[in-house]
């Protein structure tokens, strides 16, 4: 049976761009999905894009037609409490901290470079098992229409949700939060400024998107349930006191609802295996990080693999990726995870400590320069 170097499961954004980013390194690479790649282009999602994952899409080619919306400035504040900061992208002698797309079309575009580039992408084929070996993993697959078959390669990348393992070790917790998705339109116009808004149930986030914002609307289950039995007017009207003055609201639309919570895996890297993506992290929304950290480890691991010729699958490859890529991940983590338990509360005591920490940041260029890099480039700041 023929082996090949690498198989990426998962042929969304995340296992596009890995494979896009190792087009050119001469290794015999072959992606599958269970879905189809209309089904990844039709994805509601919209992501945000820090600056330092543009420039990741840039060098993949991705970035060139790829329909966004800059993000200028970003006013931070919370519901009922003192405190607010402002980071701007000219303070840092830039157009803008971070683009809003969308997922489909940023899948579209992948896709489009990996058909250019003749990588094999297998639709509708489901991983039902990986097995380890010395020198391959055995993939046992189960296409829609063909049935069952199976697969070798010497390196394997779960992506995107990956597989469902019994035995990872995998770290899980319940937020009891759900996300409230929608368009929302903007009659005054949005200045390319986004808004977090911290509220007792959780954070608002309002992100320019083409002329209107995309919404992210953090509530409790119950909450978001009742929300989302209301007309979209009446919504709006529930929304606004919310965000408070700083922007009139107008028409809410393409409202949807996800559970939140984290899950993440101790360990990125197995037997000849390494996980990317919502296989090895599921971050909750708040500032935007879960896929700027994916791409973060698309570009390590394609750098490794590259100034590692050989045996992709080798453990001391794998185990550099790993060593690279540990403190920004697990800070990364942190800090999301920090965030979510220290503003989505109401205790008065925390209330006036975030209203001194915002207010910090405000009056401390350097804090906030801090801040605004983490954001952009992770923990090691790169490129």
């Amino acid at each position: 049976m023929h082996t090949h170097d690498l198989l990426i499961v998962g042929a969304g954004p995340v296992g596009l761009a890995l494979a896009c980013a190792l087009r050119d390194s001469g290794l015999d690479i072959v992606l599958v999905d269970a879905r189809s790649a209309q089904a990844s282009a039709a994805d509601p999602r919209v992501l945000a894009l820090a600056h330092g994952t543009r420039l990741t899409l840039q060098n993949l080619g991705a970035w060139q037609g790829l329909e966004t919306t800059p993000i200028r400035s970003i006013h931070v504040s919370q519901q009922g409490g003192f405190g607010r900061t402002l980071i701007r992208a000219s303070d840092h002698g830039l157009d803008a901290l971070g683009h809003v797309g969308s997922a489909g079309a940023l899948a579209s575009r992948l896709g489009e470079i990996a058909a250019r580039s003749r990588l094999e992408v297998r639709e509708f084929t489901r991983v039902k098992s990986l097995a380890a070996h010395e020198d391959h993993v055995e993939a046992s697959l189960e296409h829609a229409s063909d049935g069952p078959s199976s697969l070798r390669a010497r390196l394997v990348a779960c992506a995107e949700g990956g597989l469902a393992n019994p035995d990872a070790d995998i770290v899980e917790r319940d937020y009891r939060q759900q996300a409230v998705i929608a368009h929302v339109d903007c009659p005054n116009g949005h200045e390319y400024r986004a808004y977090e808004r911290f509220t007792r149930e959780g954070p608002v986030a309002l992100l320019p998107h083409g002329r209107g914002f995309a919404l992210v609307h953090v509530l409790s289950p119950e909450s978001a349930e009742a929300m989302l039995q209301l007309d979209d007017d009446e919504y709006r009207h529930r929304l606004q006191p919310l965000i408070g003055g700083r922007v009139a609201l107008g028409k809410v639309s393409d409202r949807l609802c996800y559970p939140l919570g984290l899950r993440y895996r101790k360990e990125t890297t197995g037997q000849r295996t390494v996980w990317l993506g919502n296989a090895a992290q599921t971050l909750h929304p708040v500032a935007g990080q879960g896929f700027n950290l994916a791409l973060r480890d698309v570009h390590a691991l394609a750098s490794v693999l590259q100034a590692h010729p050989g045996d992709p699958g080798d453990q001391n490859t794998l185990l550099t990726f790993a060593n690279q890529r540990k403190l920004d991940r697990q800070s990364t983590i942190f800090f999301t995870d920090s965030l979510v338990r220290l503003f989505s509360n109401d205790n008065p005591l925390l209330r006036h400590a975030r209203g001194a920490g915002l207010f910090a940041l405000d009056v401390c260029p350097p804090l906030r320069d801090f801040v605004a890099r983490r954001m952009m480039f992770g923990a090691r700041a790169w490129p």
